[in-house]
C-alpha cells in the first residue's frame, strides 16, 4: 500500500493526459477573446453576455449525461466527444455566419466542455494515489491553464494577420490533436459496458450526486468571476488601449501556473480548506484591483492576482470534490462539480452582459459586486465546517 501511495505520479498516462487537455483548452480558448467583436459585426453587439452563458448552458445540461457516460461507458469515449465537438464546431462557424447560426454554435460548442472535463477528472482519479490527488490536479489544471494562455494569444495573432476564419479552422487543428492523443491512451473504467441508448436515460439521482454539494457551492459562488472576466475583459482591454485582447489571459495564466508549479502539493500537505481560503480572498482582491484600476498596469496587476487565487482554488476545490465523492459515482460527482462550474461562470457572464451593455463606466461597478459574489463563498465555508463540527458533537 505505501509503495502504491509514494509511487510517481509522472507516467507517460498522465503526461499523455495534460497533453490532450491542452490540446482541447487551447482549441475553445483561442477564439473566446475574438468574438464579441466578431458578434458586433454580425449585429448582435447587445447579446454579448450570451456568448459565455449559451456554452455554459449547454455544458451544463449535458453534465449528467456525460458523468453517467464516464461512470458506464467509459473514460476514454466521453473524452473523445469532448474534443469531436471542438473539431466540428471550428469548422462552421465560417459557414453558419449569422445571428441565429452563432447562437446555435454557441450552444452545440458547450457540448465539448460538458464532455471532456468530466471524464479527465475521473480518470486522474483512476489512475493517481489519493494522498497525491491535489498535486495531480494541479499539474493537470496546469496544463489546463497553459491552453487557456497560448490559445487566446495564438487566435489573437491568427485573426489579426490571417482573419478570423484562420482563428476558427486552427481551432479544429487543436481539437483534432487532441483526440489522437486520447485514442492512444487505455481505459481504465473497470467495469466498462458496451454503448447503449439507456445510459442517455436521465433520473434524478443521475443530475446531482448530493455529497459533493459543498464543493460545488463554493464553486458556483466563485466561478462566477470567470463568466464576468470572459464577458467583460476583452472590451475592457480594448478600452485601456490594448491591442492583442488576449495579453488578460496569458499574464493570467503565466501566474497560475508560476503559483500552481510552487504550491502544487499545497493541498495534500495543508489540506484542502485552508487552501480554498486563501484561493478565495485573492480571488476576490483581484477583481478590486480590476474595477479600481483605469490601466494597463492595473489590468496586468489584476491578471496576476486572479491567476494566483484561481491557480490556489482550482486544484484543492477539484481534490475537495473527489474527497466527498464515492469511487463509484466518480464521474457523476464531477459532473456535478462541473454543473456549479458552468452555471458560476453563466450566471456571471449574464449578469456583466446585462449591466454591461457596451456602457464602459459600469465595468468596475461589475468587477467590485462580483468581488462580494466571491467573498461569499468564504463565509459559506465557515458555515459548512461550524455544522459539521456540530454535527459530530
Amino acid at each position: 500500500m505505501d509503495s502504491e501511495q509514494n509511487r510517481s505520479i509522472y507516467t507517460l498516462l498522465f503526461f499523455l493526459l495534460c497533453a490532450s487537455t491542452l490540446l482541447f483548452s487551447a482549441s475553445f480558448n483561442m477564439i473566446i477573446p475574438e468574438l464579441p467583436n466578431y458578434l458586433s459585426s454580425l449585429g448582435g453587439a447587445e447579446h454579448k453576455g450570451l456568448i459565455i452563458s449559451l456554452f455554459t448552458l449547454t455544458a451544463g445540461i449535458s453534465r449528467p449525461f456525460s458523468g453517467k457516460l464516464t461512470d458506464q461507458w467509459g473514460r476514454v469515449p466521453v473524452m473523445a466527444i469532448g474534443s469531436i465537438v471542438c473539431v466540428i464546431c471550428g469548422f462552421l462557424y465560417p459557414i453558419l455566419s449569422s445571428l441565429s447560426g452563432f447562437f446555435l454554435l454557441r450552444l452545440v460548442h458547450g457540448f465539448s466542455t460538458g464532455f471532456k472535463p468530466t471524464a479527465t477528472s475521473a480518470y486522474i482519479a483512476d489512475i493517481i494515489p489519493s494522498n497525491r490527488w491535489g498535486e495531480a490536479l494541479g499539474m493537470h489544471g496546469l496544463c489546463y491553464s497553459i491552453g487557456s494562455a497560448v490559445g487566446p494569444a495564438l487566435g489573437g495573432f491568427v485573426a489579426q494577420t490571417y482573419g478570423i476564419n484562420a482563428m476558427f479552422y486552427f481551432s479544429s487543428l487543436f481539437a483534432f490533436l487532441s483526440i489522437i492523443i486520447v485514442f492512444n491512451m487505455k481505459e481504465t473504467l473497470k467495469t466498462k459496458r458496451p454503448f447503449h441508448t439507456s445510459m442517455l436515460s436521465i433520473s434524478k439521482k443521475d443530475i446531482l450526486e448530493v455529497r459533493v454539494l459543498p464543493a460545488a457551492i463554493v464553486m458556483l459562488l466563485c466561478y462566477s468571476a470567470s463568466g464576468v472576466i470572459l464577458t467583460l475583459i476583452p472590451d475592457w482591454s480594448e478600452n485601456l488601449g490594448v491591442l492583442n485582447k488576449g495579453l488578460f489571459f496569458t499574464v493570467y495564466t503565466v501566474a497560475s501556473v508560476a503559483i500552481r508549479l510552487l504550491s502544487r502539493k499545497a493541498a495534500d500537505q495543508y489540506g484542502r480548506i485552508i487552501m480554498m481560503r486563501i484561493g478565495i480572498v485573492i480571488m476576490a482582491l483581484s477583481l478590486f484591483v480590476l474595477g479600481f484600476g483605469k490601466s494597463v498596469n492595473y489590468l496586468i496587476l489584476g491578471a496576476s492576482i486572479f491567476g494566483i487565487g484561481s491557480g490556489i482554488l482550482s486544484p484543492a476545490l477539484n481534490a475537495w470534490t473527489i474527497d466527498l465523492s464515492e469511487p463509484s459515482h466518480r464521474g457523476r460527482a464531477m459532473a456535478t462539480m462541473y454543473i456549479a462550474l458552468e452555471a458560476g461562470i453563466g450566471f456571471g457572464a449574464l449578469f456583466a452582459g446585462y449591466i454591461y451593455q457596451d456602457i464602459m463606466n459600469r465595468v468596475p461597478q461589475i468587477f467590485y459586486a462580483n468581488a462580494i459574489v466571491v467573498f461569499i463563498a468564504l463565509l459559506y465555508i465557515y458555515y459548512w465546517e461550524k455544522t459539521k463540527k456540530s454535527q459530530h458533537y
